[in-house]
This record gives structure tokens, sequence and C-alpha cells, in this order.
């Protein structure tokens, strides 16, 4: 099996029934635990409608498009070893990849937050992440730090 991920080893997702956007069918599954997807449709709606409801949007899609865009990463660090020293080389990040990490913060952040139910942790997080705030946000600006700190190295880059 290769590597890389190729265009005939990607999986086509479906998109979602209430919005028909494969964005959200990608969250909804990223948010599902232990394979319960109706309890994780059910959280991710009532999420999204909140969401817009507390940006004043009418559109929940369009609101959840820009937070996501907002926490989705351009540069990532990757360690290389070069003559016995080990270095934080950045690379730039596009498609699939970009999105991976853009979810998984997401959905880490909101289930980090304490003491509420998990659609107003996610929705807080998607307002959040709207507003340039939260954990999500917060991760991707450690992470272009991180580039940014260590862009001397990228000449190491193969």
């Amino acid at each position: 099996m290769p590597r890389k991920v190729t265009k005939s080893l990607s999986r086509k997702i479906s998109p979602d029934k209430k919005y028909n956007s494969v964005l959200v069918q990608r969250l909804i599954n990223k948010s599902m635990l232990n394979g319960k997807k109706q309890v994780a449709e059910r959280a991710v709606y009532a999420a999204l409608e909140a969401a817009a409801k507390k940006v004043e949007s009418d559109d929940p899609v369009a609101v959840f498009e820009k937070a996501f865009e907002n926490i989705s990463p351009d540069f990532e660090v990757k360690s290389r070893r070069v003559g016995g020293a080990n270095y934080q080389i950045p690379f730039p990040i596009s498609g699939h990849r970009r999105e991976h990490f853009a979810f998984v913060w997401l959905v880490s952040a909101a289930r980090a937050r304490a003491g509420m139910p998990y659609e107003k942790r996610l929705m807080n997080e998607i307002v959040d992440a709207y507003n340039q705030a939260g954990g999500a946000f917060k991760k991707k600006e450690d992470t272009h730090k991180m580039a940014e700190a260590n862009r001397a190295f990228a000449h190491f880059a193969r």
C-alpha cells in the first residue's frame, strides 16, 4: 500500500442530509464517537444553528465555512535530522491534510471545554473560530509561529 493517498485510494464522502455540504458531513464524522452517527448529527446540526444565531447570520453553513477557513493552517513543521541535529523544517500544507488538521483541532478544542453538553461546546468553538479566537485558532497560530521561527531552516526541505 502506498504511503501517499492517491486519488484512487481516497474515499468519496457524500454530502450531509440537511445542508448538502461535504464539510458538514466530515465534521459529523469527526465528531462521532463509538459509531453513533445520529447522535453526532444531532449535536452538529444543533451547534451550527446555534452558532449562526449567535453571530446573527441566517446561513449556518456560511458561518461554519468562515470559521473553518479561519482555523485551517497554511504551514506545518516537520522534524528532519541533518548532520546529527534535528531541525523543525516548515512546509506549506494544502488540500486534504489542511482540512484534516482543522477538523481535528476544532473537535479536540470543543471536547476540551468543560461543564456543558457537546453541542454547546462545539457551538462556542465555532463562534470563537469565526471571531478568530478559541482553542482551535490558538493551535493554528502556534503552528504558524513555530513555522515562522524556524523559517531559517527551510532550505533543508527536500
